[in-house]
């Protein structure tokens, strides 16, 4: 699945994604969707979302859930 697309992103979906300050490192924190921040459709660099716990990032790869 595409981390791209918001129609793959659902709560409850367990995924990777990277931090604002960790972009140029490309550090991944993963965890399991809470919200979705991101309205539109598409966002190349990814769907930003806030993770159980209150991490906030764009998703980079989606593992399932």
């Amino acid at each position: 699945m595409n981390g791209t697309e918001r129609r793959n992103v659902r709560p409850g979906l367990r995924v990777k994604v990277v931090q604002k300050q960790h972009q140029r490192s490309g550090e991944l924190t993963e965890g399991v969707v809470r919200d979705i921040l991101t309205n539109s459709a598409v966002h190349p660099r990814g769907i930003k979302v806030r993770l159980e716990g209150g991490v906030v990032g764009r998703i980079k790869e989606i593992i399932g859930g």
